[in-house]
């Protein structure tokens, strides 16, 4: 089996409803797709309460595997799109992958 290298994971976890264009702006940066999934948030951020009771804060979390090269112009858009420099807004990393299996077409077309 052959497996590509030099890939990297960005991930990405803002608010609800800001996934979308998180995602629009890391495909003007280069990356080809990403995968959203939900979850809740438990940081000192997340304190809400309604009427004594406290919120569940619903969260976005972008996943996206990225060419290492594209990896800071893409988390550049990422930040700037999720307005991570604010507190409170979410929080992106990025994970070095050792190696990468179903993404054919790239190792198809040698990139």
């Amino acid at each position: 089996m052959s497996y590509s290298e030099g890939y990297d994971l960005i991930i990405t976890i803002v608010k609800k409803g800001f996934s979308e264009n998180v995602l629009q702006a890391s495909r003007e940066a280069g990356a080809e797709g990403g995968t959203i999934i939900f979850g809740r948030g438990a940081g000192i951020h997340e304190s809400a309460k309604i009427l004594g009771i406290p919120i569940e804060p619903e969260k976005e979390i972008i996943l996206t595997v990225i060419r290492r090269g594209l990896t800071g112009k893409v988390l550049d858009a990422i930040v700037k799109a999720g307005r991570l420099t604010r507190p409170g807004e979410g929080i992106s990393f990025v994970l070095e992958l050792k190696q990468v299996a179903g993404i054919c077409h790239r190792v198809e077309e040698g990139l």
